[in-house]
């Protein structure tokens, strides 16, 4: 029998659009606070939770991080993960007032 590395798994990335443009389908929207955001202060590739738990993969990995909003379901899972809490969660009726 072949010996397996147990630490070592399977990676996929989840393709945006899978479900069509799901960005109605929530009241939540997040909103980034550029000047909090750990890439965007450092000036590096760091941090970028964000875009790692993104069940949607609609974060992006640069530098300033965006999210597609045509896409994204709301889930707030981005702004739960974000340590410095520069992502966070706002009604779409607060956000188009």
């Amino acid at each position: 029998m072949e010996q397996r590395d147990k630490y070592i798994s399977g990676i996929c990335t989840p393709a945006i659009g899978e479900a069509g443009k799901t960005g109605d389908w929530s009241d939540l929207k997040p909103v980034i606070d550029h000047s909090k955001c750990i890439p965007e202060t450092k000036g590096k590739a760091a941090c970028f939770l964000c875009w790692l738990y993104c069940p949607d993969g609609v974060v992006t990995m640069s530098i300033p991080v965006e999210i597609d909003l045509d896409y994204c379901k709301g889930c707030g899972i981005c702004a739960e993960e974000c340590p410095p809490n520069a992502i966070r969660m706002v009604r779409k009726v607060e956000c188009d007032e």
